[in-house]
């Protein structure tokens, strides 16, 4: 246990080295970090949001919302199963959604046979119950587990797309996870503007293109009379008034398709959003195009009509542009809310706050209050205790907490109230594994050791207790992180940091400053 390497000597120095130089931009001014050369470490520790202040949402997502748009296409898909453009027609009446499913009456109860085999391909998924009665009344009714799965991923869905769009913000470690059922937790530190992130996520930025209805009364659907299966839409003002469009409720190919969004110009120097599909995206665009030369299609923006051009030939490839009376700003926000994509459902907002910055920094002031305070007295306790050796202790906890907050900056983790008081603890802890040796070289120096044997023996032999016991309270810190969330994860990350640095300084740094000195001075009798 005494020898050292020099290769071991030189990665316990390079490792203590590379700690404080990572840790020192947390000790400098933003200004100073950015005057520092693009070759050393640059990244400070994250500051949580009661710390750093900001913003705080908890949203509750409208999770049955999303069933009744999922059972709306479901009654289009029955529509144009029963009534296909070529093939037997089915002829039925009253389909409409009902409570929990889809439902509709056969004209001619005889067509019961021929109807079952539809619904069994609409039900693949066995997301449905099916059933045909004797006078002709079909229903495909959802399952419990279906919703059920539909609503959680509906939350997990948003949870993803809310935390896209803020990231688009540029703000640095936001908290976006889910709180019960259908609610959804939102921290975003140093954005003081909840109705700002609220503008943000409340538009939907739901991107569709659909066919031009050419077949149905425009003048019908103003009158409240739209043909079955398509709706009337309005293109933007142009100086005369906005412009009524029937088009197809069903949507050809969907913004969730998208590969690539970002604001262009178009070929007369306007501001434009260049869009490209992914593979599946690509095929169902050029296919679209390729079945309708000559027709019209509507590119539809949040229930509002960009364009409706006419589709003058096949479009393969994926790539297009969209084109409206946009500036260079609302470009830029239409390609960032493109490329997070549109959230499943409306989110309801049941509690925001502001967390001030001032608040933060007397949090902050505390805990480097604690922190010093801590450390001053852990200090004096093991120097007064164990002598010179508590001195190689106090030097070896000094590079422990330059160690800590270097992995913190590198691992960019976010510290928050409960991380500092991890730290405060591991200060405390960091000195349990060298008590642990120093007692027993004590009890091997009454015993008759010689120095460089009781040293020796007392490193070995407190080696085992001080692996176990640090080994069961990382398992608790991964516990915690694992299950835990927001603040609790933040204890977690610093305490499980904290012991492995401190195993690593009291077996590596602490024993070699102890060996080197017993090398030099050669003691006949241990200060300890």
């Amino acid at each position: 246990m005494l020898r050292f390497e020099s290769w071991k000597i030189a990665l316990v120095a390079a490792l203590a080295l590379l700690g404080v130089v990572w840790s020192l931009p947390n000790f400098l001014s933003g200004r100073a970090v950015d005057r520092l050369p693009g070759w050393l470490p640059n990244q400070q520790i994250n500051l949580g949001l009661d710390l750093r202040g900001g913003s705080h949402l908890l949203a509750e997502v409208e999770v049955g919302l999303v069933v009744e748009k999922f059972l709306e296409t479901v009654v289009d898909d029955v529509r144009r199963r029963l009534r296909p453009r070529e093939g037997n027609r089915i002829d039925y009446v009253d389909l409409a959604r009902d409570s929990g499913g889809v439902s509709f009456a056969l004209s001619d109860p005889a067509d019961r046979e021929r109807v079952i085999p539809l619904l069994d391909e609409l039900n693949a998924a066995g997301e449905f119950a099916t059933s045909v009665s004797e006078d002709g009344r079909a229903r495909l009714a959802l399952n419990d587990d279906a919703a059920a799965t539909r609503k959680r991923n509906a939350v997990t869905q948003t949870i993803e797309i809310v935390r896209r769009r803020l990231d688009e913000l540029g703000t640095t470690e936001p908290t976006i996870q889910r709180s019960g059922e259908d609610r959804v937790l939102i921290q975003v530190p140093g954005f003081d503007d909840p109705q700002g992130i609220k503008d943000l996520l409340g538009q939907t930025a739901s991107l569709d293109f659909r066919m031009v209805d050419e077949r149905g009364s425009v003048q019908d659907a103003l009158e409240g009379r739209s043909p079955p299966g398509s709706e009337l839409l309005y293109e933007p003002d142009r100086g005369s008034g906005p412009i009524p469009i029937l088009v197809r409720k069903r949507a050809d190919v969907t913004g969730e398709n998208l590969d690539l969004a970002q604001a262009t110009v178009d070929q007369f120097g306007r501001p434009a959003v260049a869009i490209r599909f992914d593979t599946s995206g690509a095929r169902k665009f050029g296919r679209l195009t390729a079945e309708n030369v000559g027709r019209r299609f509507a590119i539809v923006l949040d229930g509002e009509v960009i364009s409706a051009p006419e589709i003058q030939e096949a479009i393969p490839g994926g790539n297009g542009q969209i084109t409206g009376n946009f500036t260079v700003e609302t470009a830029e926000q239409l390609a960032i809310l493109l490329r997070a994509g549109a959230l499943p459902a409306p989110l309801t907002y049941l509690e925001e706050r502001t967390v001030g910055p001032s608040l933060g920094a007397d949090s902050i002031a505390a805990g480097k209050v604690a922190a010093a305070v801590g450390l001053a007295a852990v200090i004096v306790y093991m120097i007064l205790s164990y002598g010179l050796f508590g001195v190689a202790a106090t030097v070896a906890l000094s590079v422990n907490m330059a160690l800590i907050v270097a992995a913190l900056s590198a691992l960019q983790a976010t510290l928050t109230l409960p991380g500092i008081a991890g730290i405060v603890l591991t200060i405390g802890m960091a000195v349990d594994a060298n008590v642990l040796v120093f007692e027993r070289i004590r009890e091997e120096t009454r015993n008759g050791r010689t120095p460089v044997s009781a040293v020796d023996i007392g490193f070995r032999q407190a080696l085992r207790t001080i692996i176990d016991a640090n080994v069961t309270t990382l398992i608790a810190a991964v516990i915690l992180f694992q299950f835990g969330s927001g603040p609790v994860r933040g204890f977690a990350v610093t305490l499980a940091i904290g012991i492995v640095t401190s195993v690593f300084t009291a077996m590596m740094v602490t024993r070699l400053l102890i060996v080197l000195w017993l090398g030099r001075a050669r003691p006949q009798a241990l200060p300890v």
